[in-house]
């Protein structure tokens, strides 16, 4: 008698195409992630972002390869691309970010509402005085890497939200929705990169987050006689 094959079916779902290609996403962020720490990447990164100082997104592959004294053929060895440079500059950026967003949620001398304010506009002292308001030209010359900020921009409030709901708590806040919170700061941000709104206006990117989270947390309104 012919014996049939059990058919074996796995208790977790396939993840699908969408799926697939998420996980595909992650692993190479991931990837990108473990082989930067002090390595050539990170070197190349950096470089990258002196560039990006000096020229905004008009920089070149040549330009990192001469201000690192290297062949641009080395840089490929890295990156596939300007764009995926960009995109480990931006991934980069923000693991710096959540690095100084630590840094503020564990000092002990600080105010809570001073943590809320500083988490808000916490920009690492190396992407200061960088010209990132040229960021705007981002989202018509590389959407991808306009993307890849946009999801930073949505997703990195951990820290954010435990600082407000600990705020609320003390009472040092009003208990506010947190996610209407979320949506005008986001909103806020992006208009920053989607049009020249910085430039307009005169100011450098520290400048209008400062002035944003002003706004949010102390209103427009003076006290009498104009304090």
């Amino acid at each position: 008698m012919e014996t049939k094959k059990r058919k074996t079916v796995s208790k977790f779902p396939s993840p699908g195409a969408k799926g697939r290609q998420s996980l595909k996403k992650e692993g190479k962020m991931r990837r990108r992630e473990e082989k930067t720490e002090g390595s050539l990447s990170e070197r190349i990164i950096l470089a990258a972002i002196s560039e990006f100082s000096r020229s905004g997104l008009k920089f070149t592959m040549d330009d990192v390869a001469q201000n690192m004294g290297i062949s641009k053929k080395t840089l490929y060895t890295c990156f596939d691309s300007k764009e995926d440079m960009l995109m480990a500059i931006v991934d980069y950026c923000f693991r710096d970010i959540k690095r100084s967003e630590q840094e503020i949620l564990l000092d002990p001398d600080m105010d809570i509402v001073d943590k809320i304010k500083s988490i808000i506009v916490v920009l690492p002292e190396r992407y200061k005085n960088i010209g990132l308001s040229a960021l705007y030209s981002l989202k018509d010359k590389e959407p991808g890497v306009y993307r890849r900020l946009e999801e930073h921009l949505k997703t990195d409030w951990d820290a954010t939200i435990t600082l407000l709901e600990s705020g609320m708590a003390q009472g040092r806040i009003k208990k506010i929705s947190i996610p209407l919170l979320k949506a005008m700061i986001e909103s806020s941000i992006a208009g920053f990169f989607s049009g020249n709104v910085l430039g307009e206006a005169g100011l450098t990117y520290e400048e209008g987050l400062e002035q944003l989270i002003d706004i949010v947390m102390d209103g427009i309104v003076t006290e009498p006689g104009g304090k």
